[in-house]
């Protein structure tokens, strides 16, 4: 097991955005989270990948409302729970955040590079830039151009792109689809599909059900701060209640 996720709760002030949520991500899978806005997907991330202790520590002496942090995350045998993010990412996570937030006035080869940060070796940095571009070939053609002129989808792509750029083991990947249409999805979702086949684990948030399922090794549905469905995709579409209830379908 990589990534095992045991009674994460998260409240800020009286308001409880997670409620004792637990996962697990096996070593080599694609995994899905989906559910409704509001469910607290990407808040389970941002926990994981070490941004709430982030945010408890910028808070820390302000007057902003108090925020309840707990709970523990195992990743590759380690206990990282409260770890710093540059921490965790020095472990081998990588977070995606949702709508991608390329630094806009850089190139976009310039943005894959700043992904490689943590990696000295300049060939090495190369080699996972010719990846990239194989993923998606359309940014090979961007290299030059400037990030803050690119489509919704091929900032989404630049975004899995730098990501992958950091050589993690394991991707965390929030809401790539975002406002995308139905073509850029696709061959979004296509790239996705290549990191993992190049042996990647990735953790999977997204509102696209049918997408997601389509990718997935197996899901789990978030509503409400709670963990209240997983399987793979024929196990949850044969529950008619999650069905129509938490999937719309």
């Amino acid at each position: 097991m990589y990534l095992e996720v045991k009674d994460l709760t998260v409240i800020y002030d009286r308001a409880t955005v997670l409620n004792g949520v637990s996962f697990r991500v096996n070593d080599g899978e694609l995994v899905g989270i989906v559910g409704p806005n509001g469910a607290g997907k990407t808040t389970t991330l941002r926990a994981v990948a070490g941004l709430i202790k982030w945010e408890i520590d910028t808070l820390k002496g302000t007057s902003i409302g108090k925020i309840t942090f707990r709970g523990s995350v195992i990743l590759d045998g380690e206990n990282i729970f409260g770890f710093p993010s540059h921490i965790i990412a020095q472990r081998g996570l990588s977070l995606c955040p949702e709508r991608g937030r390329p630094l806009r006035e850089m190139r976009v080869r310039e943005n894959l590079d700043m992904g490689a940060y943590l990696i000295k070796d300049r060939k090495e940095v190369m080699e996972h830039r010719e990846k990239v571009y194989k993923l998606f070939p359309i940014l090979q053609k961007r290299e030059k151009q400037v990030a803050g002129t690119l489509s919704g989808g091929e900032r989404a792509m630049l975004a899995i792109g730098r990501s992958f750029m950091a050589q993690a083991k394991l991707m965390l990947i929030d809401e790539p689809s975002v406002g995308l249409a139905p073509l850029a999805k696709e061959e979004l979702f296509g790239g996705i599909k290549g990191v993992h086949e190049l042996g990647i684990t990735v953790l999977l948030v997204e509102q696209d059900v049918g997408f997601t399922f389509e990718l997935s090794n197996r899901n789990y549905i978030l509503s409400r701060g709670r963990m209240i469905g997983e399987g793979k995709k024929e196990e949850l579409l044969a529950d008619e209640l999650i069905r129509k209830t938490y999937l719309g379908l």
